[in-house]
């Protein structure tokens, strides 16, 4: 059993803290999509996949209550990347809309938001879970988690990213107080909701059905979300 060191040194913030199938596992060697075929994230585990320009990418709530963790990266330098403090900062609200545009750390568009079947509640504060999140709530061996699922999936297609972006958590239900506290809710999405994403440049697109099993974001019960790439836009 893996345990988590406190005085583990890394040269940036790229390599996983642990392992799981994620990065044994990828769609395709490259990470492209059949267009069209309706691919799986299994529960705890993340999946990488490449988008063309004006590709669009679904993600499907399968059962209605599982967090996906989501991340885009420009396909040829992934030190740009979707950011959600400068997104909200281009539309100027918490949660995107339909037809809102998707920010990137360099203030343009790389993805848009074109559709969205579920009550349109999501979380753009919270950081990826990651193994001292689960530290800090009391788990003492590795927890598979959001953060270590995004590097093991980009390392699945032979790709590494120095850091873990804030990521878009899709169905992810935070609501902000009056006073400005946040309470962690089961998701309001039923079961085959899903957010269409129109790539609005080459990237690649990561998720991760979000390992939280400790609050109760996800029901308290981790299960597998879907995706498929469709055609143009």
């Amino acid at each position: 059993m893996q345990t988590l060191s406190s005085t583990t040194q890394v040269p940036d913030n790229g390599e996983p803290v642990g392992l799981n199938n994620t990065h044994l596992e990828p769609i395709s060697p490259d990470g492209r999509a059949e267009p069209g075929k309706v691919y799986e994230v299994p529960a705890r585990h993340g999946r990488a996949v490449r988008l063309s320009k004006g590709q669009v990418i679904r993600i499907i709530n399968t059962h209605g209550s599982q967090v996906c963790d989501t991340w885009a990266f420009k396909a040829d330098d992934l030190s740009e990347f979707m950011s959600m403090e400068h997104a909200r900062a281009m539309i100027d609200r918490i949660v995107p809309k339909v037809g809102d545009p998707l920010g990137s750390n360099r203030r343009r568009p790389i993805m848009t938001l074109i559709a969205d079947t579920s009550p349109g509640v999501h979380d753009t504060l919270m950081a990826a879970c990651d193994a001292y999140r689960y530290r800090n709530l009391g788990v003492e061996h590795y927890h598979d988690n959001c953060a270590d699922n995004m590097r093991m999936a980009l390392k699945a297609i032979g790709l590494r990213a120095r850091e873990v972006p804030q990521p878009l958590n899709l169905w992810m239900n935070i609501p902000v107080g009056q006073d400005g506290g946040v309470q962690w809710l089961a998701p309001v999405s039923k079961a085959g909701d899903y957010v269409d994403l129109r790539a609005e440049m080459d990237c690649v697109v990561v998720m991760s059905a979000c390992p939280q099993d400790i609050i109760p974001i996800n029901d308290n019960r981790p299960v597998e979300v879907h995706f498929q790439v469709l055609a143009q836009a």
